[in-house]
């Protein structure tokens, strides 16, 4: 894995804002960067497990919503309201399969942003438009051999 220095940044930002830069949050950081998986706090907790034995599910959870309050990560939500974390914080939407439920990152093209509904512009801060589409996934779609 690795990517353009996600992890550095990440870092960085932890000490911007005063958090102390754990072995355990750097494990879960290291995982995550370059990571185009969306992989679920349990995945995290499964893959991390394997350099801290002893780390339990509470501290990845914590550690993500950490990461998530200093923008480092993103919750996408796919299915039951179970989150996965996706790196990648830039503007972007997802595309899951509703069988395999992979998890994929879409682009923004040409189309430029999605507009807010008059019905809650001015009404709410901060908005953000979030994109899921579903469908089935390439390999799911493969005849079975």
């Amino acid at each position: 894995m690795g990517s353009d220095g996600y992890a550095e940044r990440v870092v960085e930002r932890l000490r911007e804002e005063g958090l102390k830069v754990t072995p355990q949050r750097l494990a879960v950081v290291r995982y995550l960067d370059g990571n185009p998986d969306h992989p679920s706090a349990e995945q995290i907790h499964r893959e991390v497990t394997r350099s801290f034995p002893t780390i339990s599910l509470a501290t990845i959870y914590n550690t993500l919503d950490v990461l998530e309050r200093i923008d480092a990560v993103q919750s996408v939500f796919v299915d039951s309201g179970r989150r996965r974390y996706d790196p990648e914080t830039r503007p972007h939407h997802h595309v899951v399969c509703r069988r395999c439920l992979r998890v994929a990152d879409v682009l923004p093209d040409d189309a430029g942003p999605i507009p807010v509904p008059g019905s809650i512009r001015g009404r709410f801060a901060d908005l953000q438009t979030v994109v899921l589409y579903r469908g089935v996934c390439p390999a799911c779609q493969a005849p079975a051999v």
